[in-house]
């Protein structure tokens, strides 16, 4: 199929995440045979949002404006300030929490092997947000991965420095979970983590 339209079609929606050449093939073959008008409006949009979303000044989460929603809104809490490595874990606390405070978006996590240092998670950029308008509290969301926990500890030690409370988020075993399907590395940071019991709460 190389060189035709069908072929690069194909090829081109081979660049989303877990999705190989026969999803892509079925993906391409659905458009064309099942919804050209979906496809169009697909086209249309992914279009314009390659060109006009960016990043935004201040947390560096995504948007089409010069600040996004959470930074431009007046009802949000400056005295918490919650650090994450990327725009989707910003959509994650948004739908799962009541967290009414501010984000800072790292666009990655420490990893020194993968030439990922302070300099490319813009932690200039956050140091200078802290000197300028400290939170009370800094929260700590990086993923519980090896990088991620490098990570925290690099933002725990900037925070300490400033005088700024530093929470973690915790890790473990999951609400529903039971205890022999959860996997050793996630039981072990559960127990770990353990905190006082209060009946009750």
């Amino acid at each position: 199929m190389e060189g035709n339209l069908l072929g690069q079609l194909i090829d081109a929606l081979r660049c989303l995440p877990g999705v190989g050449p026969k999803s892509a093939q079925r993906m391409a073959l659905h458009l064309l045979e099942r919804d050209r008008e979906g496809g169009r409006q697909l086209s249309q949009v992914v279009g314009e949002a390659m060109e006009r979303i960016g990043r935004c000044r201040r947390c560096r989460d995504l948007t089409e404006r010069e600040l996004c929603a959470i930074c431009a809104d007046s009802r949000r809490d400056d005295r918490l300030l919650c650090v994450v490595e990327s725009p989707v874990d910003v959509l994650a606390i948004e739908q799962a929490t009541a967290f009414r405070g501010r984000y800072f978006v790292l666009l990655g996590r420490l990893s020194p092997l993968d030439g990922i240092g302070p300099e490319e998670l813009g932690l200039d950029t956050l140091e200078a947000r802290l000197d300028e308008s400290p939170p009370d509290e800094m929260i700590v969301a990086t993923n519980p991965t090896v990088e991620g926990e490098a990570t925290a500890y690099y933002l725990h030690q900037m925070a300490e420095v400033r005088d700024i409370r530093v929470s973690r988020i915790a890790h473990g075993v999951p609400l529903g979970g039971e205890l022999e399907y959860i996997d050793q590395s996630t039981l072990a940071h559960a127990f770990g983590s353990r905190q006082a019991f209060t009946p009750g709460r």
